[in-house]
């Protein structure tokens, strides 16, 4: 007798990534190529790993000494001080009074489930989250999940091509009283003094709480100190925060899933209360942390010589990138390439934007803002208009009463459709041409991994997107 499923009623949930390395895979042509892995690469194609990781992974798996049993709650003492040293500096300010600790959490996600588990809990008038970062990031799904209303912006700039540090502030002054900032890529955000000054006044007096983000400290400039350093800025001028520090990608360890949430609190008092209660939702959450990446990693910055290591392999990867920036650049330049590439030198780290998606070719628009995934165009007949579009790059257009006031920051999706008379192509024209055409896929924001080019796929590259900007040009006439 057939008995009905619980799970009857059960949808397939929605793909939100994945879909690019998934066509990837099953495009048989001979020339095909992948520029949107996570991870840093080799020239080989296969994923970096520093070669002190590896020796150090070696001596951990034949030590006779070592006790596999269950780890604590807050995960491992060494592990948590070594990368809280790493993050503030042995003989900070924070370390000295005691003020700064941390629970060892799981993958690259678990310090923001573990603290908005916190927030929830006892920060219950801070219930709005506003996601700041140079890219669209996977955290805001953890705390819509959790009751929390989110809005997500971008300090990407895509009509100049540039990290805005303007559209990082202009969004801390539209913000509420008491709400929670969660903050990525903010070492690559060039604020001066003066911005700094007014970030500051601003946040404090609207008494927003900060939640960093540090996923790959060291990879971004080559120097772990001056990744980090615009955290000393918080701590000096007494901001309490949460950090999310991911220490896989910068050893090369992605598959361990390892890092900390970092609290900083004004005493250790209302630190150890703070801990005290992390330490039961991480209980409830994962209750022991696996502890070989975190073994590798306190080996390695315990060690002075194998730490000398570590640092100079860092280095020679963001070298690395570096130089790769600067032949793509000047590639291009050769090939004639229609407009200025300076931008793509001017990003820090692996993964940076290649300017492709902003090409609106509307004749009646011009660029006011990007979204992230969408842009907002002023129109002269319509005004402000927003151009959102779908994993596959089909376009929607809506009409703005505002910017501020769109749709999307509302978090709605209503508006009114424009007729057929608003003339525009795809903004992802030049990264569907590059996909389809030249079998060469990037994602629809056109933020690629530059590890993943190398000498061996340079030049036909850059010879695709020569043709994919010339192309689009060609079409605009």
């Amino acid at each position: 007798m057939p008995t009905l499923s619980v799970f009857t009623d059960v949808p397939m949930a929605q793909k939100l990534e994945g879909s690019l390395l998934k066509t990837y895979k099953q495009d048989d042509n001979p020339n095909k190529m992948f520029l949107a892995y996570k991870v840093c690469m080799t020239s080989k194609g296969r994923p970096w790993v520093s070669s002190v990781v590896r020796k150090t992974r070696m001596q951990i798996a034949q030590d006779p000494s070592l006790n596999y049993e269950y780890t604590p709650v807050m995960g491992m003492k060494s592990f948590v001080q070594a990368s809280l040293n790493l993050l503030f500096g042995k003989n900070s300010q924070v370390i000295v009074e005691n003020r700064a600790g941390g629970v060892q959490t799981v993958g690259d996600s678990g310090a923001f489930q573990l603290g908005a588990q916190f927030l929830k809990s006892w920060c219950q008038s801070s219930q709005i989250v506003y996601i700041v970062s140079s890219q669209k990031e996977p955290h805001g799904l953890i705390f819509q999940d959790m009751g929390f209303t989110v809005y997500e912006h971008t300090f990407w700039d895509s009509a100049h091509l540039c990290l805005d540090p303007n559209m990082l502030l202009d969004v801390v002054k539209h913000a509420p009283h008491g709400c929670v900032f969660v903050i990525g890529s903010m070492g690559n955000c060039q604020l001066t003094p003066s911005q700094w000054t007014q970030l500051m006044t601003l946040m404090k007096s609207k008494e927003i709480f900060p939640f960093f983000d540090i996923p790959y400290q060291g990879l971004s400039t080559g120097d772990l100190e001056e990744d980090a350093r615009f955290l000393h800025y918080f701590v000096s001028q007494g901001f309490e925060f949460f950090c999310s520090q991911s220490l896989s990608k910068n050893f090369g360890i992605y598959d361990e899933g390892v890092g900390t949430l970092v609290v900083v609190a004004l005493n250790n008092q209302l630190l150890l209360r703070v801990l005290s209660q992390l330490m039961n939702f991480a209980r409830a959450l994962w209750l022991n942390p696996p502890t070989t990446g975190a073994r590798i990693i306190t080996s390695v910055l315990c060690n002075p010589a194998m730490q000398g290591e570590w640092r100079q392999s860092l280095e020679g990867v963001v070298e690395n990138v570096m130089m790769t920036k600067e032949k793509v650049k000047e590639k291009l330049r050769l090939l004639g390439t229609p407009g200025s590439w300076d931008h793509i030198t001017e990003q820090k780290g692996s993964h940076s934007y290649l300017g492709l998606n902003c090409k609106y070719l509307g004749r009646d628009s011009s660029l006011v803002s990007d979204l992230g995934f969408g842009l907002v165009f002023e129109h002269k007949l319509h005004g402000p208009v927003e151009l959102l579009w779908d994993p596959c790059g089909s376009p929607e257009i809506l009409t703005l009463p505002t910017v501020h006031n769109s749709p999307w920051a509302r978090g709605e999706r209503d508006g009114t459709t424009l007729g057929s008379e608003t003339l525009w192509s795809s903004p992802a024209q030049q990264v569907e041409y590059l996909i389809s055409e030249k079998h060469i896929y990037i994602p629809k924001n056109g933020r690629i991994n530059f590890t993943c080019i190398n000498s061996y796929n340079i030049d036909y590259i850059t010879s695709s997107i020569n043709e994919a900007v010339c192309f689009t040009k060609d079409s605009e006439r």
